[in-house]
This record gives structure tokens, C-alpha cells and sequence, in this order.
């Protein structure tokens, strides 16, 4: 029980619907790391302790036995402090849409690709529009060449080399600007203390 404040009346402490909500929180926080996989598990700012619980979790299969290694990592969770599990919490929502952000240009460049092999020059024009940095020769070399590669059915060479020059014009500047982004903020929050 958790009582009431002799003088007010009010109740001292957090309702057992709040606590439920809370301890269902973490557990699904628990369930969504055990899903990770041991690279994104290694960007996030989880506890040695912490981490190896989830890997325990991750080994069992058997459903019962799974909820109730859940069930228990998720009270090893409750036993770190807020400022832990913000952090988590934090680390793995910047994960997502770092994660979305480059999915979406990696299909973006999958596009350019398959536009630059079926409509040649007039692609290249476009993308050289948008990306005037690129090397014209270097592209359109690589798009004959992959070209060639197809019609003689021998491995894909040229065609992987025109996903990474690709890669180095679009995704390359984007990700260096989020890291820029990242520590500029981080020197706005050392500059105001």
C-alpha cells in the first residue's frame, strides 16, 4: 500500500496502474532489444550487465521460457536508473530514422543505377545536374562497362562499382553532415553550461 499524507489526504507515491504502465514499458524496451542485432546493440548505451541478459535472451526459443527470460530481463531493466533507460530510449529512436533515412537513399541510388543503365546520357545529364561534382567520364565508362558485362553474362563488376560512386555522391555527404550535426550540437550544450 502506499498510503496517504497525514496532512493533505493525497496518496504518497505512484498509483499501481502507473507502475504497470511503466513495468510494461520497459518490458516491450526489452523485447525491442532482444530483436537488435549484436552491431546495433553495440551503438546503444546499454549497461555490461544489461547486455549480457539480452544476449541470454536472444539464445532461447522455446515461447514460455522466452516470456519468462523477458519477464526477467525486463526487472533487471527496472533496477537501472531513469537515466539509462532515457538513454536507450533515446539512442535507439536516432537509430531508427538514421536507419530509415538511409534506406531511402539507398533506394534512391538503386533507381539512379537502373535509370543510368536503360536511359544512358540522358540520366547521366540529370544526375550530373544535381550532383555537378561527379566525374562524367568515370560514370559513363562504368555504365558501358556494366552494360558490356550483361550482354557477355560475366559477374556484375561495373555494375557494383556505379553503386559506389553513387554512394560516395549521395549518402557519403549526408551522413558526414549528420556526424557534423551531432557534434555541433553537443558543443551548443557544453557552450551553455
Amino acid at each position: 500500500m502506499r498510503g496517504r499524507d497525514q496532512d493533505t489526504g493525497e496518496f504518497l507515491g505512484e498509483s499501481r496502474s502507473q507502475n504497470r504502465r511503466e513495468a510494461l514499458e520497459i518490458l516491450a524496451l526489452g523485447e525491442q532489444l532482444v530483436d537488435l542485432t549484436p552491431a546495433q546493440l553495440a551503438r546503444l548505451p546499454i549497461p555490461e550487465g544489461l547486455l549480457e541478459h539480452i544476449e541470454y535472451s536472444k539464445r532461447i526459443t522455446s515461447h514460455g521460457a522466452r516470456k519468462r527470460q523477458l519477464a526477467f530481463l525486463a526487472k533487471q531493466m527496472r533496477r537501472e536508473d531513469d537515466e539509462t533507460l532515457e538513454a536507450i530510449r533515446n539512442a535507439l529512436d536516432a537509430n531508427s530514422e538514421t536507419s530509415r533515412r538511409e534506406v531511402a537513399i539507398m533506394h534512391r541510388m538503386e533507381r539512379w543505377r537502373e535509370r543510368l543503365l536503360a536511359e544512358g546520357d540522358a540520366a547521366l545529364a540529370e544526375l550530373l545536374d544535381e550532383h555537378p561534382e561527379a566525374d562524367r567520364q568515370e560514370l559513363r565508362t562504368l555504365v558501358r562497362n556494366a552494360l558490356a558485362e550483361k550482354a557477355k553474362n560475366k559477374p556484375p563488376r561495373a555494375y557494383r562499382e556505379i553503386y559506389q560512386v553513387l554512394r560516395n555522391l549521395m549518402l557519403v555527404p549526408i551522413l558526414a553532415g549528420l556526424d557534423a550535426g551531432v557534434d555541433d550540437d553537443e558543443a551548443d550544450d557544453e557552450e551553455q553550461e
